[in-house]
């Protein structure tokens, strides 16, 4: 099987999050792994600094979507506001042009931390947007 030495375009994608229906995604940012970093100067070694690998962060995913009558999101949010955490799994999916899944990133234990409602304007007639903000345990790539 031939690889294909191409870029996919980041237009064709799907969100899978366990018991939850995610419709129309327009747009998904966050999907961001940080190891930090700690310098070591060592005494006599005056040509470069040694970094030492520390901590690994994840930065939270936003996903952005028009406001439709599928309110899971919403309500899975309303919940953490009442007290009552339920974390889920999920996927960020990369397809190609034929639909074809391609490249897969798991999320593990998943809840909501914010919810940012539309922007309403009288003399525009755009979609209603939401965008809900997911803190997570760690991304793993497959595919």
């Amino acid at each position: 099987m031939t690889k294909n030495p191409y870029p996919y375009p980041s237009f064709k994608f799907r969100i899978e999050i366990g018991g939850i229906t995610v419709a129309q995604v327009s747009e998904v940012t966050g999907l961001q792994i940080e190891t930090e970093t700690e310098t070591y100067e060592e005494g006599g070694v005056n040509d470069f600094v040694h970094k030492l690998p520390k901590r690994t962060k994840y930065q939270n995913i936003t996903l952005k979507r028009g406001i439709t009558d599928l309110d899971d999101m919403w309500k899975w949010y309303d919940n953490v506001v009442s007290g009552k955490i339920e974390r889920k799994n999920g996927a960020i999916v990369l397809m190609d042009v034929t639909g074809k899944d391609k490249w897969r990133w798991n999320f593990s234990k998943a809840y909501p931390v914010k919810w940012i409602g539309p922007d309403f304007k009288a003399d525009s007639n755009t979609v209603a947007f939401e965008t809900i903000e997911l803190a997570h345990n760690g991304i793993i790539k497959k595919g």
